[in-house]
């Protein structure tokens, strides 16, 4: 088992929006650290918890697959699903997956509510041709594939109770560099409201 990444997805949305956002954010910090006094402290702290809260929320979110897990990179944690434990996947305006009684998603996939309300009027049973899918289709697909070739290769069958026991090894990782990030960003701010 390895916990390399053997295939990544690009996320889907967000990624210009995020990064004009921290840009902006890292900005009104700098010229506040700067020229101190051009930018009043609620002001420029408020913009490190902005900058925090951008980076956490659109820039850090990934979707990857290792040689047999479905790592979700999230906001605030990483989570890790054996691929054979996967029940069900959808994507429509997050990426949502289910394995034995829970459910995770990602918004680092996602349509948009445009292609949502069009995709459910698609037929889904019918397989939608590589060429013509979108990328959130695409990825859909792709991680439905590597979860059914792993449950192959390890002789296990959809909904069943060895599947159900793989769901037990799903482990979620905390991201504490952001957490302490949005605390201390956080804690400054109502610092300097007080001050």
């Amino acid at each position: 088992m390895s916990d390399e990444p053997v295939e990544r997805f690009r996320p889907t949305s967000g990624r210009i929006t995020g990064g004009i956002g921290l840009a902006v954010a890292l900005a009104i910090v700098v010229i506040g650290i700067v020229d101190r006094g051009a930018i009043p402290g609620p002001v420029l702290t408020g913009a490190l918890v902005v900058g925090v809260l951008v980076w956490a929320s659109t820039l850090r979110p990934r979707v990857s697959v290792t040689e047999d897990h479905l790592v979700l990179r999230n906001m605030l944690d990483t989570v890790s699903i054996p691929l054979a434990s996967i029940e069900e996947i959808a994507v429509r305006q997050v990426l949502a997956v289910r394995a034995g009684a829970d459910r995770y998603v990602s918004p680092a996939v996602g349509r948009s509510w445009r292609q949502t309300i069009k995709s459910n009027k698609r037929n889904t049973a019918v397989p939608v041709d590589a060429a013509l899918a979108s990328y959130p289709d695409f990825v859909e697909q792709r991680i439905r594939q590597r979860c059914d070739d792993e449950r192959a290769k390890r002789g296990i069958q959809s909904y069943s109770d060895e599947q159900a026991a793989l769901a037990e090894g799903v482990r979620r990782q905390l991201a504490w560099p952001e957490i302490a990030a949005l605390a201390v960003a956080t804690l400054a701010f109502v610092i300097s409201l007080l001050v």
